[in-house]
């Protein structure tokens, strides 16, 4: 493993490996560099870094898509192995693999320093202008700007206890305030109701470009009550840098581009949204109340660099982040209960709507059905499962992470029949196809499409045999594939 300890160290490990496309040309904030951002996830193509945003405080950079997919066929997923420190021709089942080890870790809690990169500017109150930072306006019916959309929001428990590192967007309102979205069943919500609790205005901290682990792991559904600056350490073997805030007691990676500190209001409240999500949709209208965010300081390195996602229709960092790291707790979680799994994948094109298990049969003592219902009882009991509406089992002999082989298996081997629903299940309220009650009260109807072989059509047992390129002997398809030119192809 070779952790990058800041993300100016992964974005000249990017640039080594021509994962970026520096672009100096004057470019508007207003749609066009998010309209770029997109077309990178699409094409894919190298992450765009704006060096020259229209009426944006000079010198400050946005780099986008940092966690997209690579054009790089050989190492599609290199941007999200090399923030988590692996090879970069680590394939997506195995960096599920080597991050759901995430929990086994052994914590290492920060170490805490006198000064950092972070605080060679400081800015306070009146010398704050939110709206001079390259802040994007992503999408075409969008409700504002949104200024986080790949940074961190570290807050904490009013006892200290616990300290939260997550990704949650937040809108511009103003020169010192923004529209901080709380979900109740989130992390942040849950710490934000204990200091509404007590009276006082709870303190935040949002960094915006972190090293690529930390945001890997801000996005991982760990627990409550569990630190990711303590587990992120636990992972590297060796603890994080952090500093004290300006204002508060709250602390930052040290090494953070730019760190905004404030407090949220227990009283006022501001709208915030639409903005177009992982699902891919912008449902243009749904506004709603949220807390308001107030800046108190704010402290960058010279030259910052914002990291800018542009959420939207599959791949983005919603799913090669977010997805990965669902996937990788769930596949833990499994494991742990004795079910005998071989890898967890949600397909990028799923938008975090489908996780793909795998079982390996050598190691399965249920029956089919049964198999299927314990996988889906314990997937839906974690957080993790609560983002997660369809699972999809197959045998292992489908690459979970090849989109081609999982419909093939879902539509020949699934039997509507054997289709298993669990009703009053937790999920997110961002899941595409909600009505409004399932999204008020946080429950939907979740399934399990059962997909395991034999199917029933088999007679004594025989298995069939895949028609395919792959089921022909190795030598041959070896000289086949040797010869492929030579054949005049």
């Amino acid at each position: 493993m070779k952790p990058l300890k800041s993300f100016r160290e992964y974005l000249e490990v990017l640039k080594e490996y021509n994962e970026i496309v520096p672009i100096n040309q004057e470019i508007d904030w207003n749609l066009e560099m998010s309209a770029i951002i997109r077309r990178a996830y699409e094409l894919p193509s190298p992450a765009p870094l704006f060096k020259n945003i229209k009426d944006s405080t000079p010198g400050f950079e946005v780099l986008g898509a940092p966690v997209g997919m690579s054009p790089n066929k050989e190492h599609p997923f290199i941007r999200a192995a090399l923030s988590l420190g692996l090879s970069i021709n680590t394939p997506g089942p195995e960096l599920v693999e080597a991050w759901s080890h995430l929990p086994d870790v052994n914590p290492i809690p920060p170490r805490l320093v006198t000064n950092g990169e972070c605080k060679e500017n400081k800015l306070f109150n009146d010398e704050i202008d939110l709206t001079k930072l390259p802040v994007p306006f992503i999408h075409v019916g969008d409700g504002g700007r949104y200024i986080n959309t790949y940074g961190i929001l570290i807050v904490r428990t009013p006892d200290g206890s616990w300290v939260n590192w997550s990704i949650s967007r937040v809108m511009l309102e103003g020169p010192r305030t923004m529209a901080g979205v709380v979900i109740a069943s989130q992390h942040i919500g849950k710490i934000y109701k204990q200091w509404k609790e007590i009276g006082k205005e709870m303190p935040f901290a949002l960094c915006l470009g972190v090293d690529p682990g930390i945001a890997m792991i801000a996005g991982y559904p760990l627990p409550d009550n569990v630190n990711e600056g303590e587990m992120i350490g636990g992972w590297y073997g060796k603890p994080i840098d952090v500093v004290k805030c300006e204002t508060s007691d709250l602390e930052v990676p040290a090494s953070s581009e730019i760190v905004i500190e404030g407090t949220a209001s227990l009283k006022e409240m501001t709208p915030e949204g639409p903005m177009g999500e992982y699902a891919g949709y912008t449902w243009v209208g749904h506004e709603k109340p949220v807390p308001r965010f107030h800046v108190t300081a704010m402290t960058h390195r010279h030259n910052p660099i914002m990291p800018v996602t542009a959420a939207g229709i599959p791949p983005e960092e919603n799913h090669t982040n977010w997805g990965i790291a669902i996937a990788a707790s769930i596949q833990n979680a499994l494991r742990k209960q004795g079910l005998p799994i071989k890898e967890c994948f949600i397909p990028l094109e799923s938008a975090v709507h489908w996780l793909v298990v795998t079982v390996d049969r050598s190691q399965q003592r249920n029956d089919n059905e049964i198999l299927a219902h314990e996988i889906g009882k314990t997937v839906f009991a974690t957080r993790a499962g609560s983002y997660v509406p369809k699972i999809i089992v197959l045998d292992d002999d489908i690459n979970p992470s090849d989109i081609n082989q999982v419909v093939w298996a879902m539509a020949t081997r699934h039997h509507p029949e054997k289709r298993q629903a669990m009703v009053d299940q937790n999920v997110l309220p961002l899941v595409a196809y909600l009505d409004e009650k399932e999204k008020s009260d946080g429950l939907t109807t979740k399934v399990i499409y059962n997909c395991l072989l034999p199917l029933n059509n088999c007679s004594k047992g025989e298995q069939p045999i895949e028609a395919s390129f792959r089921s022909y002997p190795e030598e041959l398809r070896d000289r086949i594939i040797k010869n492929w030119d030579k054949y005049g192809f």
